[in-house]
């Protein structure tokens, strides 16, 4: 990964609190140009430094109301990648790690109710081959959502 200097954190500074403030407005606050802004940022998408933008969707808005943690067990941790595939297949699913501890996985989902939360944990994550166990932790209210402080 590449370095990145004082004008790159700023501009990072400035998008990550509002990806839709214009670049004209961020050259502003810089001191540069809007055209050194759009070099800048295109070069920070290229590196891999700025890895999307868009907008967040509040999942309760589409009747998502239950926000779920769960921990897979694998039979063995070298399937991992397999599971990952069957996961893909699986809308709910919005997050997937490779985790160290008691879990060899753990995956964010979410559900309408709690019946379409039994179905997916019984009926598609429990059914995938080499998943030994699952543990659920559901989420009563999300309390922190943050980029990581560019300093």
């Amino acid at each position: 990964m590449e370095k990145i200097d004082e004008l790159d954190k700023k501009i990072l500074g400035i998008l990550s609190n509002n990806a839709r403030t214009p670049f004209k407005e961020v050259a502003l606050e810089c001191g540069v140009s809007r055209a050194a802004i759009h070099q800048r940022v295109q070069h920070l998408v290229e590196a891999g430094v700025i890895t999307g933008s868009g907008f967040h969707v509040n999942p309760k808005s589409l009747g998502y109301n239950t926000c779920t943690y769960v921990g897979l067990t694998l039979e063995r941790g070298s399937m991992y990648r397999d599971v990952v595939e069957c996961l893909e297949q699986i809308d709910e699913v919005v997050e997937c790690h490779f985790t160290t501890g008691p879990y060899t996985m753990m995956v964010k989902l979410y559900a309408r109710d709690n019946e379409q939360l039994m179905e997916l944990i019984n009926g598609k994550l429990q059914h995938i081959p080499s998943v030994v166990a699952t543990e659920t932790l559901i989420s009563l209210e999300q309390s922190i959502k943050r980029n990581i402080p560019i300093k």
